[in-house]
């Protein structure tokens, strides 16, 4: 079945992407999806290679797209975003696993549709993988509008802890005070140092350094 409402949900917001290789399923947390031709019908996603899936995608050339919607909690973050799937089984515990006709999990708990794909072509952008795919099904699951970094960053990220040097504490081993901290615009996680490395990733959500911001003050 391919609804092309499932198609509105996209083009803003984050998402899970999902793959299977061999009987291991794993997720990550992505940000960019889009339609990007009608006829024929193909979607297009980013994803780092840092990431466990992106190389379950790249190998399989299948995974499930879930738009997660306004009624997502932190639970999706953690289980798919702080943690890497070469360690731990990222659906432990999750309830209400689903599959599509693919053979793909997917979660109908926070997220407001879900499209299977089939990658047609892999585009190699460096840090990241840009996958252009057809969707062979999409169906929509609620009505509940698709999340937007905004309302993610008002009403779901946690509040950045203060980590900034007190009175009579040092921040670094070598007695000196970090003057600069960065902060994922992902997750929240905040780095401390003099500068932010070209290539940092962060070790929550393993987002590379261009979506940090430098913090004032």
């Amino acid at each position: 079945m391919l609804d092309n409402k499932a198609l509105f949900t996209i083009g803003y917001g984050l998402y899970v992407l999902v793959a299977r290789q061999g009987e291991k399923d794993n997720a990550c947390i992505i940000n960019v999806a889009q339609q990007v031709s009608s006829n024929p019908l193909q979607l297009m996603i980013c994803v780092n290679k840092a990431n466990l899936t992106h190389d379950m995608v790249l190998r399989t050339l299948k995974f499930n797209l879930c738009p997660l919607s306004e009624e997502a909690t932190m639970k999706p973050f953690q289980h798919f975003g702080f943690q890497s799937g070469r360690d731990v089984d990222k659906f432990a515990g999750c309830e209400q696993e689903l599959r599509t006709e693919n053979g793909l999990l997917y979660l109908p708990r926070f997220i407001n549709a879900v499209i299977s794909c089939v990658v047609t072509k892999s585009i190699d952008l460096g840090s990241h993988t840009m996958f252009i795919a057809m969707p062979l099904e999409a169906r929509v699951l609620s009505d509940s509008p698709s999340i937007t970094y905004a309302y993610y960053q008002q009403h779901i990220k946690p509040a950045p802890v203060d980590s900034s040097p007190k009175i009579g504490e040092v921040s670094r081993s070598d007695g000196g005070v970090s003057k600069k901290r960065w902060i994922c615009e992902v997750c929240g996680y905040v780095y401390e140092g003099d500068e932010l490395p070209a290539d940092f990733v962060c070790p929550w959500c393993k987002h590379p350094a261009s979506d940090f911001k430098l913090m004032e003050g």
